[in-house]
């Protein structure tokens, strides 16, 4: 089997003018073959749907009976006088949909659909629905086991879970590391690259203007992520908000011009997820293994990064914080991602894309098919909104990382080395930047799901503990 490509083209597959230096072909070949490996493997998909489908039993179908109670505790308070933490739960929560609510919305979709049909979204679906209670584990746990120095500083995530938790440092160190890695790909160079590749869609003159582009991102992210979580989260506060109502805005409208044509398209969407008499056996297979990819990468259930935003949250109550996270791969999934994926199905763009366009130029052509030029205009100003969200956020979780592994002197300068890799992203080979980012994410995931599913009986006892208390109180 050839080597899977996880990234987008941009015609010939180049990011960059001229002919790619044969040390990046290279390297860009052999990080394809890895990445196809580990995410052709049934064992990947068996480790990521599986540990969400036990989950969900181990803890009664949380994703549902909890949603309405969930949606509810961001409109309360949600704190008490004297609890400790940094954010608010709607910040922590606006914090990570800043770093899930990115590319993947736009790129991602596309090019699942683009390479795995529109079944594709299907396994997005599925992913997304499980995922909501590997989310609320990983992130109750991470409030938990929090640790909270002196001045109030919060740091947690699964490095912590995993060392007091379960005792296995080691696991935790080998978690940080590759979290630490993945922050450099999946939250930096993965979007720095994605923006420009929107920008060159809208001004093709853009490509010769990709440095000075990546040099202005990186003093945007640098002026943000210096002052810590506090001000990302501010940030992420106000700009999520606005960023899901311009993009979730234009895609209603789009699909408003199609209304006609949404049942047939979701029809497909699940004959061709489903059915090998829809598109052949092999085909369900692609749908399975891009949807999964995808939606892993949209959403990061199980990938462990989540669970560093929700540790900094103000409560006592772990199953709170828990409970507002599984609202992440809802909104970003089963909202956004679904709004983009029927933008692309029900206008057909994937049949009349210019020049083979996948990832960002297919959406954008998508739209543009009924907003005409203001539809590329609408993703391109959301892909940049949207990466840059992601980039703030993601440098929280590395500088997280960071502290764990070498202590607090490391932070301030993996934020300026962060910074410094907005601007290298943009001018990096594109599929080389998706290759690294699937192979971290994978990396990333490992460890963390060991720790979520060995400790799911302690989650289970909290949970039940929490709702004892809540019914006993009405």
């Amino acid at each position: 089997m050839p080597a899977v490509r996880f990234g987008i083209r941009d015609g010939d597959g180049s990011s960059a003018p001229g002919r790619r230096a044969p040390v990046i072909e290279t390297l860009t070949q052999m990080s394809a073959t890895v990445a196809g490996l580990l995410w052709t493997s049934p064992i990947t998909l068996c480790l990521l749907l599986g540990a969400g489908a036990y989950l969900t039993v181990r803890l009664g179908c949380i994703q549902i009976r909890g949603l309405a109670h969930a949606v509810s505790l961001l409109g309360s308070r949600g704190t008490r006088h004297g609890d400790e933490g940094e954010v608010s739960p709607f910040q922590a929560l606006s914090t990570v949909l800043s770093a899930t609510v990115g590319t993947g919305n736009i790129a991602g979709v596309a090019t699942a659909i683009a390479f795995g049909g529109p079944g594709a979204l299907f396994w997005m679906w599925v992913t997304a629905v499980l995922g909501m209670a590997t989310k609320f584990t990983e992130c109750t746990l991470a409030l938990h086991f929090r640790e909270i120095d002196v001045r109030g500083v919060v740091a947690g995530g699964p490095m912590y879970t995993l060392a007091r938790g379960l005792g296995l440092r080691r696991t935790g160190t080998a978690f940080a590391l590759c979290a630490l890695i993945a922050s450099f790909g999946i939250g930096n160079m993965v979007q720095a690259n994605s923006v420009v590749d929107g920008l060159v869609y809208l001004w093709p003159q853009a490509q010769d203007h990709r440095a000075l582009v990546g040099m202005l991102m990186a003093a945007a992210v640098g002026a943000v992520i210096l002052g810590g979580v506090k001000r990302i989260a501010n940030v992420a506060s106000v700009l999520v908000p606005f960023m899901a109502a311009l993009y979730i805005g234009a895609a209603i409208i789009v699909l408003l011009q199609h209304l006609g044509a949404i049942p047939a398209a979701l029809l497909t969407i699940v004959g061709e997820a489903l059915s090998p008499q829809a598109a052949g056996g092999a085909a369900v297979g692609e749908a399975m293994r891009w949807g999964v990819a995808r939606g892993l990468f949209s959403n990061e259930a199980g990938l462990g990064s989540s669970p560093m935003a929700f540790a900094a949250t103000r409560t006592r109550e772990p199953v709170r914080a828990g409970l507002v996270a599984m609202l992440g791969p809802f909104v970003d999934t089963l909202i956004i991602c679904t709004l983009t994926g029927l933008v692309i199905v029900v206008t057909g763009a994937v049949q009349t894309r210019p020049g083979g366009s996948e990832g960002a130029a297919l959406t954008a052509h998508a739209f543009s098919e009924v907003l005409g030029a203001g539809g590329g205009i609408v993703v391109g100003i959301g892909l940049a909104l949207f990466a840059y969200s992601t980039m703030i956020a993601w440098s929280y979780y590395g500088d997280r990382c960071s502290y764990f592994l070498f202590g607090e002197t490391a932070v301030r300068p993996y934020r300026m080395i962060y910074t410094a890799m907005v601007a290298v992203g943009a001018v990096f080979p594109l599929h080389l930047v998706w290759n690294i980012a699937d192979i971290t994410n994978l990396l990333m995931a490992v460890p963390n799901l060991i720790g979520v599913i060995l400790l799911s009986g302690l989650v289970s006892r909290l949970a039940n503990d929490y709702w004892a208390r809540r019914d006993a109180q009405h």
